[in-house]
């Protein structure tokens, strides 16, 4: 049995995205303030229906594998979601 979960939130990203760096910079942030951990996952590295569903909304922000966000992520928002 694995004793540590999976991240709460994820940021689906492509690489050069100048959106992508800023949606993970405010969910670290975030998370960081909560204590919460995150991870960043490159769109190319997920399974094709995915990639094609997402491909033209990077950044996506996901909380629990449930989308969030697309494009931007308000801090505030999110830190509610999270709360």
């Amino acid at each position: 049995m694995n004793a540590e979960a999976p991240p709460r939130v994820e940021v689906v990203v492509t690489p050069g995205c100048h959106l992508c760096e800023t949606a993970c910079a405010v969910v670290d942030q975030v998370c960081g303030g909560l204590g919460l951990g995150w991870r960043a996952v490159e769109l190319a590295g997920l399974a094709e229906d995915r990639q094609h569903e997402w491909r033209n909304y990077v950044p996506v922000i996901l909380i629990e594998g449930e989308v969030h966000d697309i494009f931007r992520v308000d801090p505030d928002r999110l830190r509610a979601a999270l709360a």
